[in-house]
């Protein structure tokens, strides 16, 4: 028989839950690359006969949805007429901004030298992922991994 122990001001018992981890890492053990495989193909299969919910499974992975809403009507009218252009503006305020204020973007050359030399790092230790053919992105043959 378990003991309740008075909590504080969480209400209800201490018990161990298993985390999500644990539930990812049978999932990862149980589902090889060729299961997930013909899962995609059926439902891609499923899609083309014209699936609604196979065809929405497929696009938000492949896809993704969309992370920003379409401007309404009036703001498009009003950026036609004064000229601006929210694309070009986006990309100009970086530059715009390391110009104007040298000092607070001092330290992004280093942090990309960082970044660079990490990912060289990761490309060097981890697997290259596999393409349709069963080879690797650098067109090398892929060992299986059982």
């Amino acid at each position: 028989m378990m003991t309740k122990r008075k909590q504080g001001l969480i209400r209800g018992t201490g018990v161990h839950r298993r985390t999500e981890s644990d539930y990812m890492g049978v999932l990862l053990d149980t589902v090889s690359l060729d299961d997930w495989r013909e899962v995609v193909a059926a439902a891609l299969e499923l899609a083309k006969q014209g699936d609604p919910a196979a065809r929405a499974w497929l696009a938000q992975y492949l896809v993704g949805k969309p992370e920003a809403k379409a401007p309404t009507p009036l703001t498009v009218v009003v950026q036609q007429w004064s000229g601006t252009d929210p694309v070009v503006e986006k990309l100009a305020k970086p530059l715009i901004d390391r110009a104007q204020f040298p000092i607070l973007h001092r330290d992004e050359d280093l942090e990309e030298t960082i970044r660079a030399a990490i990912a060289a790092e990761l490309a060097e230790k981890l697997p290259a992922p596999e393409s349709d053919s069963g080879e690797s992105a650098a067109g090398m043959p892929m060992q299986s991994a059982k």
